[in-house]
């Protein structure tokens, strides 16, 4: 796990950074780590605690963002009380945060539109990208052309470009 602080980031830039401008700035960092660049999905949730510095209110920005063939997890905490910040990059969400990405925007579905004759394939790209055994991966494969396989948005799609490089028409939805 990377973290940045906001007083490194104050001392190198000469001035304060607003929520937004953390946000755009930590996803420049990202982008700019030798990242295959695509279409970059996103979403992303807003929420409140208490900072650890102060006690007032910090504000809080969950983010999980498929960038190239890569999930990333971000998370930008500020306090504007005492000016505290936090940048947390992972590939593993903090605790809470997918469910409540899911409770917010709701779950995307994988549809797939060409798995005729070809479940042997669609189930090939699930075992590799889930790391499923064969027996999950024959419930999972159930459950794609059932329509009922979701997720977060950023999951789904990139399922969804694994299958279409395999020849499997598919698209992350939402229901």
């Amino acid at each position: 796990m990377a973290s940045v602080f906001a007083p490194a980031v104050r001392g190198v830039l000469g001035r304060s950074l607003s929520l937004s401008s953390n946000l755009d700035l930590l996803v420049g960092v990202r982008m700019g780590a030798g990242m295959v660049m695509g279409r970059v999905v996103s979403e992303s949730i807003g929420y409140l605690t208490v900072c650890q510095d102060c006690g007032a209110r910090l504000e809080c920005w969950g983010v999980q963002a498929l960038v190239g063939t890569s999930l990333q997890w971000d998370v930008a905490m500020t306090c504007s009380a005492c000016g505290a910040a936090m940048f947390v990059c992972d590939d593993v969400p903090l605790a809470g945060l997918r469910d409540q990405l899911l409770s917010e925007h709701g779950a995307a579905r994988l549809r797939v539109t060409s798995a005729q004759g070809r479940s042997v394939a669609l189930m090939r790209v699930l075992r590799a990208e889930l790391k499923l055994d064969l027996a999950e991966a024959k419930t999972a494969l159930g459950r794609v052309l059932a329509g009922e396989f979701s997720g977060t948005l950023p999951e789904i799609e990139l399922l969804a470009r694994k299958l279409r490089e395999a020849g499997i028409s598919a698209v992350a939805a939402r229901p």
